[in-house]
């Protein structure tokens, strides 16, 4: 049997999605690589209890997103998806106004994928967003950086949301343009320590929370409410900059 596979979990609601995650965790977390054959339908089928018609219909799936193909009495394999995702691309020269347009994007993907992670999350998926946020809140309180931890909670919660595009797009954001974004504005007043960390603790949880609880609306709202005052506090900070220039 593949090691790849993790041990039979009770039948989900939805058992397509069940094995969608599965394979998707396999090829995020780097197990399978382009080019790699993903389990049979028998070592799926024998893992997760599905049937033979639950196993095709999430392979159809992942094929329609091009995260693998199925190749004639071969096998399914992970395909290379390193493309920038829509043709998203690396200004040359970043600007104020990028760094708003990029809030503005993130604020109508995110709120979608923390709805979508709400409903769709597994577990195994829950856990993932919860250790990401209890590091990220260590940092916050340690008074270290914690950028790259705090990206690596909202892109569990894309993962989690079981829509490759939006983890696709989102990862492009995060890796190629927010540090960039966060260089740019690192002039700019910010809150007090005690001030930032409340916020960001109280704003964190409720996205965690509403995602536990499987309460997508409420997901929804406590992401957009935390994006949106993001995008709030830089506006009026780079309109108090510009009044003092």
């Amino acid at each position: 049997m593949n090691n790849h596979l993790p041990p039979r979990h009770a039948k989900p609601r939805n058992l397509a999605h069940a094995v969608i995650s599965y394979v998707t965790d396999l090829i995020r977390d780097g197990r399978i690589v382009p080019g790699e054959k993903v389990p049979s339908e028998a070592e799926i089928i024998q893992a997760l209890g599905v049937s033979r018609s639950v196993v095709r219909e999430a392979m159809s799936q992942l094929q329609a997103t091009g995260m693998v193909e199925t190749r004639q009495g071969k096998g399914t394999f992970v395909l290379d998806r390193s493309v920038q995702p829509m043709g998203l691309q690396v200004p040359a020269e970043m600007r104020q106004h990028d760094v708003l347009a990029i809030l503005e994007l993130r604020l109508s993907l995110e709120t979608e994928s923390a709805g979508l992670a709400a409903r769709r999350r597994s577990e195994l998926q829950l856990a993932r967003i919860r250790a990401a946020l209890d590091i990220f809140l260590a940092q916050c309180d340690e008074g270290r950086n914690n950028a790259a931890n705090d990206t690596e909670f909202h892109l569990s919660i894309a993962q989690a949301s079981g829509n490759t595009y939006l983890y696709d797009v989102l990862s492009h954001l995060s890796k190629e343009l927010l540090p960039r974004a966060r260089a740019l504005l690192s002039d700019l007043p910010r809150d007090t320590p005690d001030v930032f960390i409340e916020r960001v603790r109280r704003e964190h949880e409720d996205i965690y929370g509403a995602i536990a609880r499987q309460d997508a609306e409420s997901a929804r709202a406590a992401m957009h409410t935390h994006l949106n005052n993001s995008r709030e506090r830089l506006r009026r900070a780079l309109e108090a900059h510009a009044a003092r220039t």
